[in-house]
């Protein structure tokens, strides 16, 4: 008689539990970088912008009828939220995946964490990139 080969139906329920660890532990922490990722749209639009608002001001002596925003992604809207002749502020909100997430940049090139997701530490001086307030560079 020849011994049947196979898996036992208790190694089968190790195997399944030891996935089932090890997506618990994956899933969320790739959903959080993902999220860090869809964040630097932002960053990337703000920082972009400010030149050219530079270059405005050269041109014109004020900051007032800048129209040359970044355009609007899936995930962020961007405004002029006040414009004078001396500052502005340029805000890129969330929306989607990103929603409650609110940056800002000013004249003097200060970066603000103005409203998160809860759970999210909001900062007066960076953009955060985390849940943990870190500064993203």
């Amino acid at each position: 008689m020849k011994p049947q080969a196979g898996f036992t139906l208790i190694e089968l329920m190790i195997t399944v539990a030891i996935i089932g660890i090890l997506s618990a532990i994956a899933v969320p922490t790739y959903g959080s970088y993902v999220l860090r990722t869809r964040l630097t749209d932002a960053y990337s639009g703000l920082a972009g912008v400010q030149p050219a608002l530079e270059q405005h001001w050269s041109n014109t002596n004020s900051y007032s009828g800048f129209a040359n925003l970044p355009a609007n992604s899936d995930n962020f809207t961007y405004k002029l939220e006040s414009a004078t002749d001396s500052a502005y502020t340029i805000s890129a909100t969330g929306k989607n995946a990103t929603s409650g997430f609110v940056f800002t940049i000013d004249q003097n090139g200060q970066r603000a964490t103005t409203s998160v997701p809860t759970g999210w530490a909001t900062s007066t001086r960076c953009w955060v990139r985390d849940k943990s307030g870190q500064c993203s560079q």
